[in-house]
C-alpha cells in the first residue's frame, strides 16, 4: 500500500514539474512550486525522513512561497518570451537527466541491509551513540556532535546567504530614522484569514519550540524549529502588516539573531578548546562527559534555530521592504 501511494506521489511530482515549466503565468508557477514542495514533504515522510519533511514543508511550501510572491509583486505577471537558446537548454537538461538515471542503476536498493552505509557507518553510530551521548535520536547526535563541523559550516552558509540577499536587495539595517510607511494593513480587514491565522500562529510557534527542545528525542532540531517559527511570524506579518511584525521583532534584532546564532555555535567550540578539549568536543563542558555532550548539542541547536529563524525573517522583510525603500 505504501509503495502504491509513493508511486502516486511521484507521478504527481512529475506532472507538477511539467506544469511549472510549461506555464507562462508566474503566479500559477509559484503556486505549483508550493504544491511541489508539499508533495516532496510527503515523500520524505514516506522515506522516514521526518526532520527533512518538516523543513521542506516549512521552507519550501511556506516561507519560499511567500518570498516568491513578494518578488512577483516587483515583476510582471507573465514570463517574457525567450529569444533563442531553447535547444541548448533542452539538450543540457536531457543529458543531465540521462546521466542521473544511469547513476541510479548502481545505487543499492532502498533499505538494502547489504548496502555499504549499513555495513560500516550506521552500525557504528547506532552502537556508540548510547555510549557517548545517550540520546534516543541518533540523527541529532550525528548532526550535532559526530558531524559538528559540517553543521557549523551549514550555519555559516545560512549566515552568508542572508547577508548576500540583503546586499543584493540593497536593504540597510542602519536606516533607523526612516519612517515605516503603513500603506498596507495586511489582511486585518478579512475576517476568515484573521480568525484562522490568529488561531494557528500560537500553535505554530509552540510547535516550533517543541521541535527545538525535543530534537534529542524525536525528529527536529534547530533547522526545523527555526523554519517553523519563522513561518508563524511571517503569517503574523501577512495578517497584521509588515510594520506590526517589525514592531514586534525589529530588523536589527533579526540580524542579531543571525550573527548571534552563528557566534553561539562557534563560541561553544572555542569554549571546548579553552576547557582543555578539542574544537566542538562537548565532553569537556561538564564533569560527566555524556552530560557535556547533551549540553553542547542543546546549546548549538539553539544557535542553529536562532540563525535560521533570523535569516528567513530578514530575507522576507528585505523583499517586503524593496518597493518602499525604492
Amino acid at each position: 500500500m505504501i509503495l502504491i501511494f509513493a508511486l502516486f506521489l511521484l507521478t504527481l511530482l512529475v506532472i507538477t514539474a511539467i506544469a511549472i515549466v510549461r506555464t507562462d503565468d508566474l503566479f500559477v508557477a509559484v503556486m505549483l512550486t508550493s504544491i511541489f514542495s508539499l508533495l516532496m514533504a510527503a515523500n520524505f515522510f514516506i522515506l522516514d525522513a521526518a526532520d527533512v519533511a518538516l523543513t521542506e514543508a516549512a521552507v519550501g511550501a511556506g516561507v519560499t512561497t511567500v518570498i516568491f510572491l513578494c518578488a512577483l509583486e516587483l515583476t510582471g505577471d507573465r514570463e517574457k518570451a525567450r529569444v533563442g537558446g531553447r535547444w541548448i537548454a533542452l539538450s543540457t537538461v536531457g543529458i543531465l537527466a540521462l546521466l542521473i538515471i544511469y547513476a541510479t542503476f548502481d545505487k543499492p536498493r532502498l533499505g538494502d541491509p547489504d548496502a555499504p552505509v549499513h555495513q560500516h557507518l550506521a552500525p557504528w553510530y547506532l552502537e556508540k551513540t548510547p555510549e557517548y551521548i545517550d540520546i534516543p535520536n541518533v540523527v541529532t547526535a550525528i548532526l550535532g556532535s559526530f558531524r559538528g563541523y559540517d553543521t557549523l559550516g551549514e550555519v555559516f552558509v545560512v549566515f552568508a546567504a542572508c547577508i548576500g540577499v540583503l546586499f543584493i536587495l540593497g536593504v540597510s539595517p542602519s536606516r533607523k530614522n526612516q519612517p515605516v510607511i503603513k500603506k498596507s494593513s495586511g489582511l486585518r480587514h478579512h475576517l476568515i484569514p484573521q480568525v484562522v491565522g490568529r488561531l494557528l500562529i500560537p500553535f505554530i510557534v509552540l510547535f516550533g519550540l517543541y521541535v527545538q527542545f525535543h530534537g534529542e528525542y524525536g525528529p527536529g532540531g534547530g533547522f526545523q524549529a527555526g523554519a517553523i517559527i519563522a513561518t508563524g511570524i511571517i503569517l503574523y506579518a501577512l495578517l497584521e502588516g509588515e510594520s506590526e511584525a517589525l514592531r514586534a521583532i525589529p530588523r536589527g534584532v533579526l540580524l542579531g539573531m543571525v550573527i548571534g546564532g552563528a557566534l553561539l555555535y562557534g563560541g561553544v567550540g572555542v569554549a571546548c578548546m579553552l576547557m582543555g578539549g578539542t574544537f566542538l568536543d562537548y565532553s569537556v563542558l561538564a564533569a560527566d562527559p555524556v552530560f557535556g555532550q547533551q549540553l553542547g548539542i542543546l546549546i548549538i541547536e539553539a544557535g542553529v534555530g536562532m540563525a535560521v529563524c533570523g535569516a528567513l525573517l530578514a530575507i522576507f522583510h528585505a523583499f517586503a521592504a524593496r518597493e518602499r525603500l525604492s
